[in-house]
């Protein structure tokens, strides 16, 4: 129980920022949009967070902060695809490298500047639980409001006229417009809400996670966060399994040098992203299924015929 408990807390943290980014992508591809920029979008919201933390110390002005600056990187992708009509796939690539840029240089005075982290709350009755207290009702306000989102945005998906609609858009734009629904502005909408949830899980990196400001904190989760959804098969329960079990792979390596295990940490490192990798592949090998879940216009560009 001694090593339970620390493994547990650790892969709860490990798995909360690509749980934001996942559900974040998976309501804007269930629009039908691609959006690549979900590393982008994550490194914006961490590093304007630690800075509006740094300079303001409060944590609701920061988390607002980077929910902004995950929806304005966003904003500037949807102009470009819904607008201007660009290709998706390279210009959500251009939002991550530009991401990845931009936050470099706003950064470079914070490096080396450490935060005391998100305060942790304590839930009355249940915080006091032996073991189950300290692991499940001992978090942040970031945890909780991760969990929450699940909840949140498979009541949306599935239980409201809203929701309904988006999905109708993702699954059939050309029907959804001659029914009059505004798809440009549909798809908009969903494009910020993943950026705002995108903004959240940076924020979470560099607030609570490791509270500090590192040049390419984000370390490829957004990828990791696209590949969760795609295993999800683009529902909000799965994709919270998901990213616990990405999570639990993060920390490993972490348990494995404690251990002493004979293995590179080059290697361990490399897990997660290499859990990704065959994840795909699996998925990849069944497209009849992908098409079965995926959003049909997933990726397709609108063009008003009216």
């Amino acid at each position: 129980m001694e090593m339970i408990g620390p493994a547990l807390l650790t892969i709860i943290t490990a798995a909360t920022p690509l749980l934001f980014a996942a559900l974040g992508e998976m309501v804007t591809e269930k629009s039908g949009v691609l959006n690549l920029g979900v590393e982008g979008m994550m490194i914006m919201g961490a590093i304007l967070g630690f800075v509006a933390v740094h300079f303001t110390d409060s944590v609701t002005v920061a988390l607002l902060v980077s929910i902004l600056a995950g929806s304005a990187m966003a904003a500037l992708f949807g102009l470009l695809v819904l607008k201007f009509h660009a290709s998706q796939v390279p210009t959500g690539l251009a939002l991550t490298i530009f991401g990845i840029g931009l936050s470099a240089l706003i950064g470079q005075s914070m490096v080396g500047i450490a935060y005391d982290g998100l305060p942790k709350l304590s839930l009355p009755v249940l915080s006091s639980l032996p073991f189950i207290g300290d692991v499940f009702f001992r978090h942040d306000i970031l945890v909780y409001l991760s969990l929450i989102m699940v909840f949140v945005i498979y009541y949306f998906l599935n239980k409201t006229r809203a929701g309904l609609i988006l999905r109708a858009v993702g699954d059939s734009h050309d029907a959804a417009h001659a029914m009059g629904y505004p798809v440009v502005k549909i798809r908009f909408l969903a494009i910020l809400f993943g950026g705002g949830m995108a903004g959240l899980g940076g924020a979470y990196l560099s607030l609570a996670y490791s509270p500090l400001w590192v040049e390419q904190m984000t370390a490829g989760r957004g990828w990791i966060a696209l590949a969760l959804v795609v295993f999800a098969s683009w529902r909000p329960g799965r994709v919270l399994l998901g990213a616990y079990l990405f999570g639990g792979i993060t920390i490993l390596q972490l348990h494995a040098q404690a251990l002493g295990i004979g293995v590179p940490s080059q290697v361990m490192s490399m897990l997660p992203y290499l859990a990704t990798i065959i994840v795909l592949v699996i998925i990849s090998s069944d497209p009849g299924k992908i098409r079965l879940n995926a959003p049909a216009s997933l990726g397709r560009p609108f063009h008003p015929s009216r």
